[in-house]
């Protein structure tokens, strides 16, 4: 009998535990049930009413809950066609998108062969970040953007680095894929959240590589994914347009295809100074080899030579040659770096770089 009574508990109990469960249950089936409330922003206040507008850009004239009291800019959550609640603020929710260093630990001492160009860029965007007075006693404004253009490997992201650096300011890099969203408007809202970001940390240097992603020249006969790359381009102007010229902001943009920027991006006022990053003379390759090497443990590395076998490699190149300078030392089990270490490095650099520059003709060939 005392078992019966000690089965008979155990039973009761765990149909208890059932009976919540079901319960729960039965609670998440009738959520699921309900359809999703839609996130709207408001546009206007139209009497007891509001002009919202949707994620995918779409307007409705909607009803307010009573007693609720909404502004202009607030994210409210819509139900059978009436706001019931407020949403709090969503700030840097594409931050994932951004590259943000406080402040970059490279200096123009670890740039080589850019000496014309550091100093054109330390006018536009250095001087106005450290001091907009001698701007204004002048009367005139400095450029908002600057557009840095030349083939890949030329430096034009380690100088941004460096004047982030010289300036004490936040190095902010986005790229221009990253800004063509697959949602329509995620890319006109990472814009918004990139340069909100730059006002909050400033000062602050906005990077945006391979422009040319979103800003190519637009045409009439778009569809689809291109009417969205459109209005993120779109964006971005009206961002550029809608600060002045003196915040503690800059904005730089390279391409590797100035000839298919959009002009509009041109114009004064937006990506009005155009800043060219060749590729490196005999004299910039030496200097780019000291750069790369300065840290290295060399025996009788003539720098003049290496310059003349590198005719028409970029600074992403020589550093190249420079690390597997280094692993050749490492495979004859040496602690320091000879000239021949470097020549087989030139040669297998510029050998993948032959048969890699190959096989993406093979691949564009039809």
């Amino acid at each position: 009998m005392p078992l019966l009574t000690k089965n008979y508990d155990a039973i009761k109990r765990e149909n208890e535990l059932l009976k919540k469960e079901i319960s729960r249950l039965k609670s998440q089936v009738e959520n699921l049930k309900k359809p999703p409330h839609s996130v709207v922003y408001v546009l206007d206040l139209v009497g007891k009413q509001a002009i919202v507008e949707t994620l995918n850009r779409a307007r409705y004239l909607v009803d307010i809950k009573g007693g609720m009291e909404i502004k202009v800019g607030d994210q409210a959550a819509l139900e059978k066609g009436k706001i019931f609640r407020l949403l709090p603020e969503v700030k840097h929710q594409y931050i994932g998108a951004m590259e943000i260093i406080e402040r970059p630990d490279v200096t123009y001492g670890d740039v080589g062969g850019l000496k014309e160009q550091i100093k054109e860029i330390k006018e536009v965007i250095e001087l106005p970040l450290q001091k907009p007075e001698v701007f204004k006693k002048i009367g005139i404004e400095p450029p908002k953007g600057v557009l840095f253009y030349g083939p890949p490997g030329t430096g034009k992201t380690l100088v941004t680095k460096a004047i982030a650096n010289d300036a004490k300011a936040t190095f902010i890099k986005v790229s221009g894929s990253e800004l063509v969203q697959k949602f329509i408007g995620e890319g006109t809202r990472l814009v918004k959240d990139i340069f909100l970001t730059a006002k909050e940390k400033s000062p602050s240097i906005i990077f945006i590589d391979e422009i040319d992603a979103i800003a190519s020249t637009r045409t009439d006969d778009t569809i689809g994914a291109e009417r969205e790359i459109q209005r993120t381009f779109a964006q971005l102007l009206i961002e550029m347009d809608g600060f002045e010229a003196l915040q503690n902001v800059k904005i730089i943009a390279a391409t590797n295809r100035p000839d298919i920027v959009d002009r509009a991006i041109l114009r004064p006022g937006r990506f009005d100074r155009l800043i060219q990053f060749p590729l490196p003379d005999d004299a910039g390759r030496r200097e780019i080899f000291r750069c790369h090497a300065k840290n290295m443990n060399l025996r009788e590395v003539n720098f003049y030579v290496l310059a003349d076998k590198t005719y028409g490699s970029s600074g992403a190149d020589i550093k190249a040659m420079c690390t597997e300078a280094g692993m050749f030392a490492i495979r004859a089990q040496r602690d320091y770096v000879i000239q021949d270490d470097f020549e087989q490095a030139v040669e297998k650099v510029l050998k993948e770089k032959s048969s890699a520059e190959g096989f993406r003709e093979w691949k564009l060939t039809p």
